[in-house]
């Protein structure tokens, strides 16, 4: 099964390092985005299974495009990542929408196909 990710992120060098590391991974990334509103633009226009979400992005911030997503039909899984480690919750993290915090410098470690991976019914 093909999961399809959009990758979001305001530096151009990161998304191509990301861009690799999925793939490699197994997973399709179908548009990449460098700040918040054409993020919102490509989830829109290619319905991916899953974000790859910077916190800090020049117009806005991840919580806010994550809490945007979330409230529209079928939102996709967020990842949510950065180079600061973030102070909120688990919980704080679930309601804006987001499946989970991974550091941009422990992103190659984490298990991305199961984070992004929808769960059977």
């Amino acid at each position: 099964m093909c999961i399809n990710i959009v990758v979001v992120d305001d530096d151009p060098g990161f998304r191509r390092i990301a861009t690799t590391l999925l793939t490699a991974r197994g997973l399709r990334v179908v548009a990449e985005s460098g700040d918040g509103a054409s993020a919102l633009a490509a989830v829109r226009a290619h319905r991916p299974d899953g974000l790859l979400l910077d916190l800090h992005l020049p117009d806005t911030d991840g919580l806010t495009v994550a809490r945007l997503l979330t409230g529209e039909e079928c939102p996709p899984r967020i990842v949510l990542t950065s180079t600061d480690r973030t102070l909120w919750s688990r919980e704080e993290l679930r309601v804006a929408g987001i499946e989970c915090f991974v550091a941009k410098d422990r992103l190659f470690d984490a298990d991305l196909r199961g984070l992004f991976a929808r769960s059977a019914p």
